[in-house]
C-alpha cells in the first residue's frame, strides 16, 4: 500500500471509530433514565383518557406522586400474567401516595368485558392507538407489550421496561 492509501484507511478508520462513539453516546443518553424531552414530558402530563366507565381521566392529576403507567391489551397474555402483581404493589404502596394507571392498547369492549371478570383496583385508562403512541414516546421503541414506566414524584423516568415484570423488579420500585 502507498502512504497515500494508508493514510486514507487510517482517516476511514478514525472517521468510523468517532461515528461509533457518537452513535453509543446518543443512544446511552435515549435510554438513560430519567431523561426525556421536556415536549414529550409536557405532551404527557396533558393527555387524557377514557375510563371503561365513561369517565376522563386526566393525568395532569397523577402529578407530584411516585407513577407506575403499564400499557397492556387483553390479548397480550403477558400483560395479563402481570397484573396481578402490579395490583399487589398498588394495594400495598397507595398509602405511600404511589399512583398506579393501567393504559390499554385495546378495544373498549374488550377492556370493560376483561375487567367484569378480572378486576383491579388501580385506574384504568382506554388508551386506544394514542396509547401506543405515547408508549413510543416514552420509550417503547420497539412497541412491545407490556410496556411500564415508573416516575418518581418530581416527574423524573426512573424506570422503563418493556416485557413482562418480575416480582423483585417491582419490589424495587418502592425501595
Amino acid at each position: 500500500m502507498t502512504l497515500m492509501t494508508n493514510r486514507r484507511m487510517a482517516a476511514y478508520v478514525s472517521i468510523a471509530a468517532l461515528a461509533t462513539i457518537a452513535g453509543v453516546g446518543v443512544a446511552w443518553q435515549r435510554h438513560q433514565a430519567g431523561v426525556l424531552p421536556v415536549d414529550v414530558m409536557d405532551a404527557f402530563w396533558s393527555s387524557e383518557f377514557e375510563t371503561p366507565s365513561g369517565e376522563v381521566m386526566l393525568m395532569s392529576s397523577f402529578k407530584g406522586h411516585p407513577l407506575v403507567i403499564n400499557f397492556w391489551a387483553t390479548w397480550c397474555t403477558p400483560c395479563v400474567e402481570e397484573m396481578p402483581l402490579i395490583d399487589s404493589f398498588f394495594s400495598e404502596n397507595k398509602h405511600k401516595n404511589w399512583q398506579v394507571i393501567g393504559l390499554a392498547i385495546d378495544q373498549p369492549s374488550r377492556v370493560r368485558q376483561f375487567l367484569s371478570q378480572f378486576p383491579v383496583q388501580y385506574p384504568i385508562g382506554l388508551a386506544g392507538l394514542s396509547g401506543t403512541a405515547l408508549a413510543k414516546r416514552l420509550g417503547n421503541e420497539v412497541g412491545g407489550l407490556p410496556f411500564t414506566v415508573v416516575f418518581d414524584a418530581e416527574g423524573r423516568l426512573i424506570h422503563r421496561k418493556v416485557g413482562k415484570l418480575t416480582a423483585n423488579e417491582i419490589k424495587n420500585w418502592a425501595e
